[in-house]
């Protein structure tokens, strides 16, 4: 039995070819590859030994017990401690929207499911939506329809994909939109079931949405209120 995790990777942009081979390696197949940029101050990097330089930042899920091997392969292979490295971290999932879903993300991995929920005592919930780029607004109104206040957007790139889109039946656009919805936990699944039945697999969006416990917050007033 297996609980599955998002793990996220933040590399320097010019070490991510070497990152997606290695996932590739150990049956990691969805990914999803988006840019950022370092914000360490200039003698934090100095005693680090890092560059403020553009950093590339991947996400993917993973049975938690994977992530063992994937650590010491990072370690070992890409030196992911050493200074100038990397991080990875992985964050348990709390649901999934639909087995289809959860099929097209551990496309490859060997997986059985286990209980849906952890963290059980959360209040809120952060619902990850990932679609098709240019159906933001598809998107965005199912959700408000449900209940969302509103969603941050990051521009992504789905990479090694080939399994999945075997699977789907269907061809899947590389550019993608990564929608963050924070949103009480009570109103975690009409938001994910309505972002499904709306702007989902069988639509142009071929949308997925999955969603990770939030332990704590600040700002969100409105919605307490």
């Amino acid at each position: 039995m297996g609980k599955l995790c998002l793990m996220t990777t933040i590399i320097n942009r010019n070490q991510s070819k070497k990152y997606l081979n290695l996932y590739k390696e150990e049956n990691i197949q969805v990914m999803f590859l988006t840019l950022g940029e370092g914000t360490a101050s200039g003698a934090v990097l100095d005693y680090l030994g890092l560059e403020a330089t553009e950093k590339a930042v991947i996400f993917t899920v993973l049975e938690e017990s994977s992530f063992g091997k994937v650590k010491k392969d990072l370690q070992k292979k890409l030196q992911i401690d050493a200074p100038g490295g990397g991080i990875a971290f992985i964050i348990p999932l709390s649901s999934i929207g639909g087995k289809k879903t959860l099929q097209f993300l551990t496309a490859s991995q060997e997986f059985q499911k286990e209980e849906e929920s952890v963290l059980k005592d959360t209040v809120y919930e952060l619902i990850i939506v990932i679609a098709n780029q240019g159906y933001i607004e598809l998107v965005m109104d199912a959700a408000r329809g449900a209940g969302a206040y509103g969603g941050t957007v990051i521009h992504a790139k789905g990479t090694g994909m080939e399994q999945a889109e075997k699977f789907m039946g269907v061809s899947l656009a590389a550019e993608k939109e990564m929608i963050f919805i924070v949103a009480k936990k009570e109103q975690k699944n009409a938001i994910m079931k309505a972002v499904m039945e709306q702007a989902g697999l069988e639509s142009k969006a071929k949308s997925i949405v999955f969603s990770l416990p939030v332990t704590d917050t600040a700002g969100l007033r409105l919605l307490e209120d």
